[in-house]
């Protein structure tokens, strides 16, 4: 099972930025980032919002499981 939350934040400190940057780039206050990081799931727009801020497709984890599953 894909947690999104937690490969936003590994994403986020692999590229060693801050909540704070993450925030600013997405339009939301710093407490949002951190509830996003305990999601399991989010929303596409505010997924696709944050793909774009951390160039990372986050997307990818959703494909490459649905090519896998029978």
């Amino acid at each position: 099972m894909i947690h999104i939350g937690q490969l936003i934040r590994q994403e986020l400190d692999r590229q060693e930025r801050t909540p704070t940057w993450l925030a600013r780039k997405i339009n939301c206050e710093r407490p949002n980032v951190y509830y996003i990081f305990s999601q399991q799931s989010i929303n596409t727009e505010l997924l696709l919002r944050i793909s774009q801020a951390l160039n990372h497709n986050f997307f990818q984890y959703y494909t490459s499981a649905l090519n896998h599953n029978p």
